[in-house]
């Protein structure tokens, strides 16, 4: 059966309950720490305490995604037979239990590493780290799709995922800074960020695992093959409002990791005070904590069409706003940053809440294939994003360095960090915008649930 899920309502508008909710929830407080510390620090250690140039630091965090990009969807198929086989994508899980030895080992460089051979060992655990963040994040993002629930529900499912995302994404962005030593950040600090954080890592991701198993058994779907290989993959591919779906959400994707990774570069550089990157980290998440219930209340009123495109324009305008910089003020600035939180809050919910509902209205192969390629899109947008602001900064003439060093940056390179944080972005966003406009599914959807 192609189109819509057109089965009786009594089968798709189970409540689930709360417990299970929160249980399933949990395991993105893991997730949160991969996907925020890596993108908010890992740009600026390269550049900033091993001394290798922004060209290749570009590099190192680009590179390792093509891979993800081929290996994304595959583990999406292997999520798919298990769940075949087996009646669920547990085993996937617990391998991806794995990722905070990835994480830990990602910022503890041998003291002896700088430059190119610093990159490489950078380079080789976030190839790893990307792998079982695939093999966990895959199968759990499926999960929405194997259940037995209707259209608000799966937003509802979704905007409690957010919450605790958010809780992982503010927690971590918060403490990682502090942890690695704040204005005096060194080596050492880096690797007592890593451990300290993968522990809690490993704890909150064996709760999701749980979790997940008590939210299956509670709203169960029927078990289905599907088809893998490519075949699975050109059927994801062809489905029009998948693509679109995606296409949008790269652009979200990279938008959103390219102003993370400039954060602590227009601390230091455009706001002279390195401290204020705790600052701008906590006015960028800390909103969804407030605002993911209004935007919860507002798909239900509008559609998560109309909220999401609402979030995307003025996620562009609070951007032209950071690219004005300190002449615009302090207090304006974090306002700004505030309105791209509340409007990152909004890209979190809804595209991850619409996906099921493609996936359902598709019923073409197994969940698994389609969030395989929605996993590979996301970790392309999270290499995209610091690699175009890397570009910025290398055609400004960035000037790396050790910790410890504050070279003399050219005026052109202060100029990078400005646009590269506020105009680039907003450019970005826009071109998500307009991608987004090509999605038609989410009015027939709400009529169908």
């Amino acid at each position: 059966m192609t189109g819509l899920d057109r089965r009786p309502a009594a089968a798709t508008d189970a409540t689930l309950p709360r417990g299970p909710l929160a249980g399933f929830a949990a395991g993105s407080l893991g997730m949160g720490v991969w996907v925020t510390v890596p993108g908010l620090l890992l740009l600026y250690f390269l550049t900033d305490v091993l001394a290798v140039g922004p060209w290749l630091a570009g590099l190192t965090l680009l590179l390792p995604k093509v891979a993800d990009v081929l290996l994304h969807p595959w583990v999406g198929h292997r999520a798919d037979v298990e769940q075949a086989r087996r009646g669920d994508r547990r085993r996937l899980l617990l391998l991806g239990c794995a990722l905070p030895v990835a994480f830990a080992a990602l910022f503890a460089v041998p003291g002896g590493l700088t430059g190119a051979p610093a990159a490489a060992w950078v380079a080789v655990f976030f190839v790893a780290g990307n792998l079982l963040f695939a093999a966990y994040q895959v199968p759990y993002l499926a999960t929405p799709a194997d259940l037995r629930i209707g259209y608000d529900e799966r937003t509802r499912l979704m905007a409690f995922r957010m919450v605790v995302l958010t809780l992982g994404i503010l927690a971590s962005g918060l403490v990682a800074p502090l942890l690695t030593g704040g204005d005096a950040a060194s080596r050492g600090g880096y690797q007592r960020m890593g451990v300290v954080l993968a522990v809690g890592m490993l704890a909150a991701m064996l709760v999701g695992v749980a979790g997940t198993a008590r939210l299956r058994g509670a709203a169960a779907g029927a078990t289905t093959a599907g088809h893998g290989g490519w075949r699975a993959l050109r059927t994801a591919l062809r489905d029009r409002q998948f693509r679109w779906l995606v296409a949008a959400y790269l652009a979200m994707s990279t938008t959103t990791h390219l102003v993370l990774a400039g954060v602590p570069y227009y601390a230091e550089y455009e706001l002279r005070a390195p401290g204020l990157t705790t600052v701008l980290v906590a006015a960028f998440v800390a909103p969804a904590l407030l605002v993911t219930p209004g935007w919860l209340l507002l798909a239900r009123r509008v559609g998560k069409q109309r909220a999401l495109l609402g979030a995307q324009g003025a996620f562009a305008v609070g951007s032209l706003v950071l690219a004005v910089g300190r002449p615009a003020g302090l207090p304006v600035l974090v306002a700004a940053v505030a309105v791209l939180g509340v409007a990152f809050a909004g890209m979190q919910l809804l595209p991850f809440s619409m996906l099921p509902d493609v996936i359902r209205a598709a019923r073409a192969t197994g969940a698994g294939t389609y969030t395989g390629v929605w996993t590979a899109t996301e970790a392309l947008g999270a290499a995209l994003g610091p690699y175009a602001y890397a570009l910025c900064l290398t055609v400004g003439g960035f000037v790396a360095s050790t910790a410890g060093e504050s070279p003399t940056q050219p005026d052109a390179a202060l100029a990078a960090v400005r646009y590269g944080f506020g105009l680039l972005p907003a450019v970005a966003m826009l071109a998500a915008l307009l991608l987004q406009r090509r999605y038609t599914l989410d009015s027939t959807a709400r009529a169908a649930s």
